[in-house]
């Protein structure tokens, strides 16, 4: 092979590896999903979930990605224990029968440069439904804490939880419940 030819070769493999995303993994420590529901009119009912892990993978020049967030349901954490238990329990997520909530992005949504949206899919209770979230924070770079490259984000989005079958108090408490993830990954 001419040496033409051979480095010809040897750019176009490169710049294919270059333009390959990148992948982080979820750090558990850095992301969290909470939400907030309306409770009777009188207040905005708010919780998080303290377990989460997944992996998020980033093309810059590409404007291509995947983002898988796993969030362990039995994590549920509104800062009241009964109100938790219930929660878990079967009439609510149900834990046992449903231990994870997932979301799988499916499309990278860029005004620019500039990570916008993301939509995907949400995995709860054994139901699969669309859902938009709302980039408003959105960076990759050297985290320098702990000296690695990662992405962080903060992300929010709306759902109807009757979608899910989570129908307990409605309409006293509210169906719309507005989801929020905040996400940092690093690579391995």
């Amino acid at each position: 092979m001419p040496i033409r030819r051979l480095i010809a070769a040897l750019l176009l493999t490169a710049a294919a590896a270059g333009s390959q995303g990148t992948e982080y993994v979820i750090d558990p420590g850095h992301t969290y999903a909470s939400f907030e529901i309306d409770h009777l009119g009188f207040s905005t009912q708010r919780g998080q979930f303290n377990r989460s892990s997944g992996s998020v993978e980033f093309d810059s020049e590409q404007k291509t990605g995947r983002i898988d967030v796993h969030i362990d349901a039995a994590s549920l954490d509104t800062g009241l224990g009964a109100r938790d238990s219930v929660l878990r329990g079967e009439a609510w997520f149900d834990t046992k029968s449903f231990p994870d909530i997932l979301f799988r992005s499916q499309k990278l949504i860029f005004d620019g440069e500039k990570l916008s949206a993301v939509d995907g899919q949400l995995v709860m209770r054994g139901e699969i439904r669309p859902l938009r979230l709302e980039i408003t924070r959105f960076k990759c770079g050297l985290n320098l804490a702990n000296r690695k490259r990662g992405c962080g984000a903060d992300a929010q989005g709306s759902l109807k939880r009757s979608d899910f079958g989570l129908n307990n108090g409605l309409p006293f408490i509210g169906d719309e419940v507005r989801l929020r993830i905040q996400v940092e990954a690093y690579l391995p």
